[in-house]
């Protein structure tokens, strides 16, 4: 009898002794902001914001161009976290490039994602391993948008709409695409939206067979979107005519019937950098 007390204590303090190394590897602090979405920790990692896409030159900026927003996107994020502290908020990855990736707390709560959104120096870029908090990130956008805040005073970031003619120009860049889903069809595991009459010059959607899984998974059957208007993100590609390769659900938002966001979009708790006429695009 003697020996389990003794165990249970030895348990006992290796439990608090993981507790505490797991909750201080969550506290973080940053040196710098290398760019709108990432931080230099004190630690010499690097720290992405997962979700977000931050303010860039667009892609046909030539090489040293200046474009005010990308540095003011840069700015905003080393104000709101430079040597303050941080916490991961849920789970952290590590990214292809040795990056971790993380939603991101400050310690007085402050979510930076949401305040990038808000100030509209970001927009929404959900990957596979990276689309936690979605609608919440989507719903600050869109109130970013709507009042006209940051990139969405610009013409580089407006919102296409799925002509194919226009998209082509956008080829190899991510944009956020709006239109009419004019027919859903499946093929070998696969699913493709179309928006135009011929498949092989108009915009498409393509859902391939792992992440038609994922769709399913969520309750989402693609045929649910024939005649719908639909909201999608991600890059825009060719293959006969401009297509996004769809991998999970978070890429498209149903514009009519969509339903409320869980929760009211963040205001921004600084103003939006003013931009002057020249630095639209």
């Amino acid at each position: 009898m003697p020996a389990m007390p003794r165990r249970i204590l030895s348990l006992t303090l290796l439990a608090l002794l993981l507790m505490a190394t797991t909750a201080g590897a969550t506290e973080l602090r940053a040196a710098a902001a290398t760019d709108g979405a990432t931080l230099l920790l004190e630690d010499g990692r690097s720290l992405r914001l997962a979700g977000i896409e931050p303010a860039a030159p667009p892609m046909a900026a030539e090489p040293g161009d200046h474009w005010p927003l990308a540095e003011a996107a840069r700015r905003a994020l080393a104000e709101l976290a430079v040597g303050q502290r941080l916490t991961v908020r849920g789970e952290a990855r590590t990214d292809r490039h040795g990056r971790l990736l993380a939603q991101v707390e400050r310690g007085d709560g402050l979510w930076l994602q949401g305040e990038l959104l808000a100030r509209g120096l970001a927009r929404v870029h959900t990957r596979p391993d990276a689309r936690a908090l979605a609608r919440e990130m989507l719903a600050a956008e869109a109130a970013a948008r709507d009042a006209g805040r940051g990139v969405w005073r610009t013409r580089a970031y407006a919102v296409r709409p799925a002509d194919p003619d226009a998209l082509r120009r956008d080829r190899d860049s991510f944009q956020i695409v709006e239109g009419r889903v004019l027919r859903v069809s499946k093929a070998g595991g696969d699913a493709y939206l179309d928006f135009g009459e011929d498949w092989r010059t108009d915009v498409t959607v393509h859902i391939g067979r792992a992440a038609l899984r994922e769709f399913v998974a969520a309750g989402i059957d693609p045929l649910s979107y024939e005649g719908r208007t639909v909201r999608v993100r991600g890059w825009v590609g060719l293959r006969a005519g401009p297509l996004i390769e769809a991998t999970h659900p978070e890429q498209i938002e149903r514009l009519d019937g969509a339903g409320p966001p869980l929760r009211p979009a963040p205001r921004p708790s600084a103003p939006p950098p003013d931009l002057s006429d020249d630095e639209e695009e």
